[in-house]
Formats: C-alpha cells, structure tokens, sequence
C-alpha cells in the first residue's frame, strides 16, 4: 500500500527530500540564520551519507536557484572526462558500448562535491563548517541503515574490500563511515582542494594507471551556465542546459500545450496527449544530446511545432537507428529563494569503485557517452557525458519563484516531471494531490535504455492511475503493460510550491518510506 503523502506548509522555509534526517538538517540551516541555498547543501550532504545508493561525494549534481527577480541561477556540477579517456582504446578491449559497473572509464572526475562549494560560495549565508556539520556527525558517529539501503546492499558484494557498506546490512544496522566523515572535515577546513587533491583524490589518481591526471582534478568542474527556458501553461519553465536531458522536459510540455489536454486529469486523454508529448520529444534524445548540443536549436518554436503537428496526425516519432539509476533530488525554499537540487551515482552504488580508503563510491555517469566516433558524445577528454539529471524551476512570467520541482527516474525523469507540472499548472492541483497520483513512464529495457532505436516503449502503469487510464490508454493504439511498486522507474519526486504571498506549500514522495517535507 502506498505511503501517506509527507506534506508541509509554512512561510519562512521548506525542505522536501527522501530522507527525514536530510530533510531536518536542510531546516536546521534555516533555523540556524541559513537560507535556502545553506538548507539545499546540508541536505545533500547528510543525503551523500546516508544514501550512498542513490548519490554521494563521488557523483554529479545540477541546481537551479530562483532568486524571485527574473532568470533563475543555474549550476552545472556534472564532472569531465578525464585525460586518459579514449573511446580507440575501449573498443580495442572489445567494448561496444560504454562499461557500466567495475571498469573505471565508467567514472569522470566527480562534480558533486565542486557544486556544493561553488553553490555556497556565491549564495550560501552561513559558515561552511555548520553547513555540513550534521553530515559529518551522522557519517563520524554512524546512523541507522534504512530498508532501502540494506535492500541495495546486496550490490556491493562485488566493489572493492575498501567498501564500508557491507553486502549483509540490514535495516536498523548501524553504519559508520569514516571515509565521508574525513572528506567533510577536509573539505570544511580546506576546501575543494582538500578533497580533490586530498585523499579522495589520491584514491582516484590510483583508480587506473594514465587515467587521471592531477590536473583532471585541480581543475574545477562546476560552471554558472544560462538556464534552458520555455513558456507554457502561463509560466515560465526552467531548467539544466544539455548536457542535460531537462530539455526534453520544456519541448514536451510546449508541445503538450498546443494539444487536447483535459484539465481532468483522470480523464485518459491527459495521460494520452502528454505520453505523445514525450514521445515526441524525447524519441531523438540518443543522437542528439551532448555537451555541445544547442539548445536554442533544441527548443526552436519551428521544429516543437513541427512534432506537435505530427503528434496531432497520430505520427508518433520513433527513435532513429543510430549512426554505426540512481539519484536522489531535493527541493528547498525561504522567503526570497528556491532552490532545485538534484544529485546522482547514476546506477545505484554507481560503478562499484570506490575511492582509495575513503570507502565513498565512485559514480558511473560515463555511462552515458557514446563509443561511436562520429557520435557528438563520444567519450573523449574535457567531455560532460550525457546526463539524465533533470531538475526543474517554474517562474510566473513576471519573474516571480512559483515552484520547485524534479525527481529521480534515469531516462523518466522528463516524464514524470512533465506529469507533475501539467497537474500544477493545467490542472490546478496541489503538492499532495500531485505526489499521490498514478503516474505513467515509457518503459525501457533498463533505466537508461528507454529510447532504443526501432521501437517505441511500451506505457507502464502504476497500480493506483485512474482506472479510465488502461482502457482508454489501449483503445488509443498503446502498448500498456502493469507497473508495480519500483520508485525506480517511477521516481522520488518532490514538490514546493510558492503562493502570490510567498507562503509555501509543499510535499515529498510517498513511495519511499523516509521522506519528509518539512516546514517553519
């Protein structure tokens, strides 16, 4: 049966996130003299802790900032291939695709840890110390493992004996992690040169011979970049620029606009238009996204007219042949901020390395180049793979922070986040209502997999849609097939919305039994 929806109201601030413990520490920020960008990092922070299986001090991050007075500020704290990558030297060794799990290509240099300092540096209120001060306590003095986490543990059977988190953990074991709780301290006291040239950094030069250098790792890796943005349903949508897929979430729901969405969203057309919509858009993704894609081209008014028009003549793109996860988001808010943080190991544990004795785990995001030379993501020194993190701001057209938004998901983050803002502002419903409805994803052969060349995935269905959904999803012509419970394929997602008088509502995911919204 599915949780009860974690929600909040309050006027000073908000913290939503999948964890009590980092939901509660984002609000002792606030309470502490701290604002939304102190409360986001603290979160995140204690989140690298206690939810190694979704993200941690070896992963990326992207953020959004809505400072309530026009164009939000945005962060790209995605890490660069390193320079020993060489996409020759993989296929010579038989690879056809991208290493995945236990081979150290899979691993660029980690952003995650550059984004929280370049994030604090600017807009952060309160000392850095204090801002990762219950991380650290919860990594130094151990913690209670959730459900979730000792049901991934079992991954870690095969990541090096410096792990420490072991294969049998149970939930209520308590785990302590020296490793994070040194890295805090380093990095608190030293900052990102204590970390990346530290003993994380030391652990990841010896990752693999000629790999990486240190000058991959003195090189910062976090960048203020402008933010993607449409207009739709009478606000302003924004989000990560490519190298993220955020993109795919303002096409779709431009296009989705011009279309025949119900305001009733039990009624099967909403769910209808809005799959088509996604479909649509997302169906080029695989050849076109990278680190050097356009997103003026991305998001042309001509060419998201030209798919609505398909989509209208029931032509629905497939995705083209080509030429030859985990993750965890966090949405915090105040009076005059809102903050859209979303972090990332990509699949789970991430590849299964783990640097040197710090026992933090390297992510896998380099999953998402390509091998293919001709490809524009071809795995190469300098390069930001293509990422699924995808977290999303909404604005009214005056400039004014009306909502924070995004979930995890790997390839459904676009989908489940155009749901979301299709219920907010088509719809007019609110964060609970939101959190708890059904929800729809294109399913794939994995989470990373869903736009396959050839073929057109089919529409799963979670338990509880509305039961007009399956039907009149079928007698459309979809492929529909069950969907249990997997908050994998169907997100942790979470809400904040901002009222006219800046009070603040909210809600947090009820499909994972930790998360908090909370509120002062």
């Amino acid at each position: 049966m599915q949780q009860p929806v974690p929600a909040a109201v309050g006027a000073a601030g908000m913290v939503c996130s999948i964890d009590h413990r980092a939901s509660q520490a984002g609000i002792g920020a606030l309470a502490g003299g701290g604002n939304a960008v102190d409360a986001a990092v603290a979160a995140a922070a204690v989140l690298a802790v206690v939810a190694p299986n979704t993200c941690g001090m070896g992963g990326d991050m992207f953020a959004l900032v809505g400072t309530g007075d026009g164009p939000p500020l945005c962060l790209n704290g995605s890490g660069r291939a390193p320079s020993g990558a060489s996409a020759e030297r993989l296929r010579s060794e038989g690879h056809r695709a991208m290493p995945r799990l236990g081979h150290p290509a899979a691993v660029t240099v980690p952003g995650c840890v550059d984004g929280w300092l370049t994030l604090h540096a600017r807009l952060g209120a309160m000392p850095l110390e204090d801002v990762l001060g219950p991380a650290h306590a919860l990594a130094a003095d151990g913690f209670v493992a959730s459900a979730e986490l000792a049901a991934a543990a079992g991954d870690v059977g095969a990541a090096p004996a410096n792990s420490d988190i072991p294969g049998d953990l149970r939930a209520g074991d308590t785990v302590r992690r020296p490793g994070s709780a040194r890295a805090l301290s380093a990095i608190a006291d030293g900052g990102r040169d204590a970390f990346y040239c530290g003993e994380f950094g030391e652990g990841l030069l010896g990752l693999a011979d000629g790999l990486f250098s240190p000058d991959d790792l003195a090189a910062p890796t976090a960048d203020w970049v402008e933010p993607a943005t449409v207009e739709a349903w009478g606000h302003r949508l924004w989000t990560v620029p490519p190298n993220s897929q955020g993109y795919l979430i303002l096409a779709a729901a431009a296009v989705a606009q011009g279309l025949h969405l119900p305001t009733d969203a039990d009624e099967a057309d909403w769910a209808h238009w809005l799959i088509e919509a996604a479909r649509a858009t997302g169906s080029f993704r695989p050849g076109e996204l990278s680190d050097s894609a356009d997103v003026g081209t991305l998001l042309d008014p001509a060419r998201l007219n030209g798919l609505r028009r398909l989509v209208l003549a029931g032509e629905t793109p497939v995705t083209p042949p080509g030429s030859g996860g985990d993750t965890t988001y966090l949405c915090a808010a105040d009076g005059r901020l809102t903050v859209s943080l979303i972090q990332s190991n990509a699949m789970g544990f991430g590849s299964l390395l783990v640097a040197g004795s710090t026992g933090i785990f390297l992510h896998n995001r380099g999953l998402g180049f390509s091998l293919d030379p001709a490809h524009p993501a071809c795995y190469a020194p300098g390069r930001r793979p293509p990422h699924t993190l995808s977290p999303a701001l909404v604005t009214t057209l005056d400039g004014r922070n009306r909502a924070a938004l995004g979930t995890m998901g790997g390839d459904a983050q676009p989908q489940l986040v155009l749901q979301m803002l299709a219920r907010l502002l088509h719809c007019g419903q609110r964060p609970a209502e939101i959190l708890r409805a059904g929800r729809w994803v294109l399913l794939g052969p994995d989470a990373f997999a869903t736009w396959t060349p050839g073929w057109l995935p089919p529409v799963a269905l979670e338990p509880h849609v509305p039961t007009a959904w399956a039907d009149g999803l079928a007698a459309r012509g979809h492929n529909v097939t069950g969907l249990g419970h997997n908050p994998k394929l169907t997100g942790h997602a979470h809400l904040i919305d901002v009222s006219p008088d800046g009070s603040l509502s909210g809600a947090a995911e009820p499909r994972t039994a930790l998360a908090a919204a909370v509120a002062i």
